[in-house]
């Protein structure tokens, strides 16, 4: 295939100039060698392409046709190769990432304006759920990759951790007082508490932590949001555990306070998850790139 396609080229361009001399200089070859070629493929057509006359060459009726169709073609072709060639230094494409609202808001905007200023004709496919939910669409191909809450347990996933979070609990202004001091699981488990739904990751982590010190946990609140974790605790509704990171504003402001445990949840991280089966694309992977290296 590669051979006949050069063969084409070699036809359309002696098209293009009449002329088998002015062809072959064109196309960095011998007089020759352009010769031999279309006496190769007008073999394998069994047709005549050109009229041969001492000025020069002319297309025969079949050649024109062939021509018109061939000469298309490898415009095409070209054009694809250009469009290849935009995609490669991210003048053109896609970029199609999952996240959860929370990473979004509190942690990838500045990453994504970063990415925007440097590459500003590339698009943007943001997909939002659970984590769970986030890698569902990820193995379906609809995202290149995930921007989520870790751990994470499955093989057939590419890890690439960014940052450190730290899983805390707040109260508000009511559960000062009695939480003034270090407060064991236990006892803290008492209280009305205010959780993400049992489906979010970072839920699960910080449960199951809590079931390894052989306490279970029975929220009064299970909720879709952090920032509704965030009011409800505010309005003292309960104590919510939240990520110190994507709560420093209601912290800084005393708006809640941070309950300090006798025992603090270890930490866990944030990161990007694609498919070890599946390259980055050319946007995916710088955008991991401007991650991993700006730390905004």
């Amino acid at each position: 295939m590669v051979s006949k396609l050069d063969l084409y080229k070699v036809f359309c361009q002696v098209g293009k100039s009449e002329s088998f001399s002015e062809a072959a200089k064109n196309m960095y070859m011998t007089q020759p060698a352009v010769s031999q070629a279309i006496m190769q493929l007008e073999k394998e057509l069994d047709v005549r392409l050109f009229n041969r006359t001492p000025k020069g060459a002319t297309l025969t009726h079949e050649g024109e046709l062939l021509f018109e169709y061939a000469n298309s073609a490898i415009n095409l072709l070209h054009v694809g190769e250009d469009k290849i060639l935009e995609f490669k230094n991210l003048t053109a494409g896609e970029l199609r990432i999952g996240v959860g609202d929370t990473i979004s808001r509190y942690y990838l905007l500045p990453y994504l304006e970063v990415f925007h200023n440097r590459y500003p004709n590339i698009k943007y496919k943001i997909e939002n759920g659970t984590t769970l939910e986030l890698i569902s669409i990820l193995k379906a191909g609809e995202v290149d990759i995930v921007i989520c809450n870790f751990p994470l347990d499955d093989p057939t996933l590419e890890l690439r951790p960014f940052a450190d979070v730290q899983d805390i609990f707040v109260c508000g202004q009511k559960y000062r007082s009695i939480l003034s001091k270090p407060i064991s699981f236990d006892k803290l488990v008492k209280l009305p508490l205010i959780f993400l739904e049992s489906k979010s990751n970072s839920r699960k982590y910080v449960e199951d932590y809590i079931l390894s010190k052989g306490v279970r946990i029975s929220p009064e609140f299970e909720l879709g949001s952090h920032d509704l974790l965030l009011e409800f605790a505010k309005i003292n509704l309960g104590i919510a555990c939240v990520t110190r990171e994507f709560s420093q504003e209601y912290l800084t402001n005393g708006l809640l306070n941070e309950v300090e445990l006798i025992e603090s949840i270890p930490k866990r991280s944030i990161g990007a998850c694609s498919l070890k089966s599946v390259p980055l694309t050319r946007a995916a992977a710088r955008f991991v790139e401007i991650i991993e290296n700006e730390r905004l």
